[in-house]
């Protein structure tokens, strides 16, 4: 078992360990290693993740020799908010600055009852769709669990919401901001664990969802160790279009892909799961009634519903976004053979907020190009 202490030389300062980040039983382990008993480790977690409380000396039922401990072995350090924008449909946005100096950005989509967070699992994102902005940032590196999860408990701080009786201010969560999930796959599976876990914010698993771009390694392995919801980015009906959109279906074609998909779905408890169909709609491209019944036939038996999208213009893509009469012809298509389809609704666009519009703050544009393509083969060598 690894430690969770950092050993360090005696004569260096010892590195704190960020509690912000650890799961359960992450948080047990460190208790343990303490030479505390576990019931500490649920005290600590509501202390953070139920009340907001960054300060250990605000932990109350934690005696004052442990709080003494702790402050000399851990800290609880959220990332910080570098800005926030509140879009006229109110959509809210923040840039938040992590370790290093690089910026991600994080949305929160209200609709009801309902608030739905997009949170960022990378520095940029290596895999290079050719229809998301992130992907013309280039990548810098993975975000840790604690700045994973800290974006949730930004978020309702933001809002003044732990523990004032505003109720819950975020109830659906997305693994579907920046980056590619399952290409940091430890730090993203402990940070959803923490977004399900009763101790923490309690989430229901049906409103957890990540979505993979189609990193079918991780995503097999992502089947043995969690009961998060699945979406797929899909974006096209046939592999020849779906190389030039997500170019690492060149590795991982969509046979392969749906195939893995099923395997998840298969091997959750809950025997009434579907995989969410991404398909971001580009004029010209991908959004004509033909690709509409291939898309039909391809999912042929396939437990799913499907979400369009309507593309969202960026300043470094030549794409269009379809018009009115194309999304409906399309979905028109789908709906008669029998789909559950849904048209996603364009949010925060006014303060590039809306899907495929997060860019964040990574690297200078004039390198981009030639570090992304070799960053995207050691990224796919990595999970290959």
């Amino acid at each position: 078992m690894t430690s969770i202490i950092a050993t360090s030389d005696p004569e260096s300062p010892q590195e704190r360990v960020n509690l912000l980040g650890l799961s359960r039983p992450q948080m047990e382990q460190f208790f343990q290693q303490l030479g505390e008993k576990t019931f500490r480790a649920q005290q600590v977690l509501k202390w953070i993740h139920h009340a907001g409380v960054s300060d250990i000396d605000q932990m109350t039922n934690l005696g004052k020799g442990l709080r003494e401990k702790l402050r000399g072995v851990a800290e609880i350090r959220p990332p910080e908010i570098v800005s926030q924008h509140d879009s006229s449909d109110g959509t809210r946005k923040w840039a938040i600055r992590v370790d290093g100096g690089g910026l991600v950005e994080t949305v929160l989509i209200p609709d009801g009852s309902r608030a739905t967070l997009c949170v960022s699992s990378q520095v940029g994102c290596s895999l290079d769709c050719s229809f998301c902005s992130t992907g013309k940032q280039g990548f810098q590196r993975d975000l840790s669990a604690a700045e994973i999860i800290g974006q949730v408990w930004l978020a309702i701080q933001s809002f003044d919401a732990f523990q004032s009786g505003k109720g819950r201010v975020v109830t659906n969560v997305v693994m579907m901001g920046m980056g590619e999930p399952l290409l940091n796959f430890d730090n993203v599976v402990s940070a959803m664990d923490l977004m399900m876990d009763d101790l923490a914010y309690g989430i229901s698993k049906r409103r957890v969802t990540l979505s993979t771009s189609g990193v079918v390694p991780a995503l097999d392995r992502l089947a043995k160790v969690s009961e998060a919801s699945l979406a797929v980015s899909l974006h096209a009906p046939n592999d020849a279009l779906r190389n030039q959109l997500v170019p690492i279906n060149r590795k991982y074609p969509i046979a392969m892909l749906l195939e893995s998909c099923r395997n998840y779905i298969d091997a959750q408890s809950d025997t009434k799961r579907v995989v969410t169909v991404e398909y971001t709609l580009i004029a010209g491209v991908n959004d004509q009634p033909q690709h509409a019944r291939e898309l039909a036939l391809l999912l042929q038996d396939f437990p799913c519903k499907i979400n369009l999208i309507p593309f969202n213009t960026f300043p470094q893509s030549d794409y269009r976004r379809p018009s009115g009469n194309a999304v409906s012809r399309f979905w028109q298509v789908l709906v008669d053979a029998g789909y559950i389809v849904t048209v996603r609704t364009t949010r925060g666009d006014d303060i590039d907020a809306a899907c495929g519009q997060l860019v964040g703050e990574v690297v200078d544009r004039t390198r981009r190009s030639e570090r992304y393509r070799s960053e995207l083969q050691a990224r796919e060598n990595q999970v290959g």
